[in-house]
């Protein structure tokens, strides 16, 4: 069936976990696809072959030319908008999409009703609470998936035989960014802290991007009352263009006010989708029905509970789902107790904004950080965990700036500075924090740094937390 596609000139820009199904979807749809990337190794040539089998043109190791006649670019959502190729579009007029963008606008396109999608965005806990959304949705009765840059493609969601009756979907700034007419259900930011900064240029663009997501939203824009950074999340629903009658929608660790979620004694409460809000609250869950109760998990309980609370989700389902939700490994995730000790391993804590809300789960902690800061400074997250620190051991390329922040402002912490980068100085970190430890302590791995310095991702460093934790127990 032909399409607005047919015989159109695209440009895919990247392969990879995007560009790779991006491409196949434009070429079935009758696209005339070229696909460029920069790198030429063995997996883009891999890719390459696969694709051309199939008669797209593919060009490796010149990324930045745009090639003649093209109509438009689908880009993988990590490209750089200063990129050459993005400068040679817009001198040319032509337009630029992420596979978001792609995937909104090919909902529908086999004339089944298009799924709604309940977005969430946030420096951190976006796979969390798109998880537990997506269990509450599936809780509810509802079909839906966990999609997004939580790993499924939503290329996928939108074009394969499954049908859905609602999508939980986790964006990333980049791909916000690249995802102009994108309008939501219902969406949530969780948070914000600066980070890849180096990519949007500053705080204000990074911001922006991520308050994209409200743009158009028709029901409930959620936003997060206790965040104290400005722009603040409320500032981002402020700013936003919404459809008439969307609601701005709070969550607070506190007592909520009206059209708020938030906690009352041990309870997940809600004052937003009740009657008579000003009077009356609903029960939705125990503290205890999260898993784990840390303090920042809860507010992503809450964010999701907001998002299916204006979906028409009912408290019943919010409770089961929140019961039913497994966390992901390699996240607050509890490896053992050794000798009175407790292990910890939150190796996805790669930036200062999650490794702060790990650190203010736990009383007395050995912290085991450092890695690629990513432009990060780390004093303002020293100063604030300082009275909670037993000790701190300290790995990767760029630890020397942790270990300057622990002795401005926590000189009485004793540090121990491993001059590694290899694999194996996990095992001589978790070694060394075992002597710095006392019973009832937490050793906790929150690296505050992201992990290519020495492993392939934070996966492979939490798993080697893991295994020598399991080497001192032995």
């Amino acid at each position: 069936m032909p399409s607005e596609f047919t015989g159109k000139h695209v440009t895919v820009a990247g392969l990879g976990v995007s560009g790779v199904p991006a491409a196949k979807v434009l070429h079935g749809l009758g696209a005339h696809v070229t696909v460029v990337n920069d790198g030429d190794d063995e997996r883009a040539r891999a890719q390459a072959a696969e694709l051309e089998a199939l008669g797209v043109t593919v060009r490796l190791g010149d990324g930045d030319t745009l090639p003649e006649g093209t109509e438009l670019i689908v880009t993988a959502p990590g490209w750089k908008p200063t990129k050459p190729l993005f400068t040679a579009a817009g001198q040319a007029g032509v337009p630029v999409w992420g596979d978001v963008e792609l995937a909104w606008r090919l909902r529908g396109l086999d004339g089944r009703k298009p799924a709604p999608w309940l977005a969430v965005t946030g420096t951190n806990g976006k796979t969390t609470t798109v998880q537990m959304l997506a269990s509450i949705l599936k809780a509810a009765g509802l079909r839906t998936a966990a999609v997004g840059n939580i790993g499924v493609s939503l290329l996928d969601a939108v074009t394969g035989e499954e049908e859905y009756d609602v999508l939980a979907v986790e964006l990333s700034s980049y791909q916000l960014h690249w995802a102009p007419s994108l309008r939501a259900h219902s969406a949530a930011v969780l948070n914000l802290a600066p980070d890849h900064l180096d990519w949007h240029g500053s705080m204000e663009a990074y911001a922006a991007d991520k308050g994209r997501i409200y743009e158009g939203n028709q029901v409930a824009c959620v936003y997060n009352v206790d965040a104290t950074d400005k722009p603040s999340t409320e500032d981002l629903v402020r700013a936003a263009d919404v459809e008439e009658g969307c609601r701005a929608i709070g969550f607070t660790l506190g007592t909520p006010g009206p059209s708020q979620l938030g906690v009352v004694e041990g309870l997940l409460v809600d004052r937003a989708f009740v009657e008579d809000r000003q009077k009356n609250a609903q029960e939705l869950a125990e503290v205890s029905d999260v898993d784990p109760p840390a303090p920042h998990n809860i507010a992503n309980a809450l964010a999701a509970a907001g998002l299916a609370r204006a979906f028409g989700v009912s408290a019943a389902a919010v409770r089961d789902g929140l019961r039913a939700f497994t966390p992901d490994a390699h996240r607050i995730a509890h490896v053992a107790d050794v000798d009175g000790v407790a292990y910890v391993d939150d190796s996805k804590a790669t930036n200062t904004h999650a490794t702060e809300a790990s650190l203010a789960a736990y009383e007395s902690i050995v912290w085991i950080a450092g890695g690629l800061a990513k432009g990060a400074t780390f004093d303002e997250l020293v100063t604030g965990a300082a009275k909670r620190l037993r000790g701190a051991v300290l790995i990767g390329a760029d630890r020397a700036l942790i270990r300057e922040a622990l002795a401005r402002h926590a000189p009485e912490v004793p540090v121990v500075d491993l001059d590694r980068t290899d694999t194996g100085a996990m095992l001589q970190a978790v070694q060394e924090a075992r002597r710095l430890a006392r019973p009832g302590d937490t050793v906790l791995l929150a690296p505050a740094c992201a992990s290519m310095d020495m492993f392939t991702n934070y996966n492979q460093r939490g798993d080697a937390f893991a295994q020598a934790v399991r080497e001192l127990g032995a």
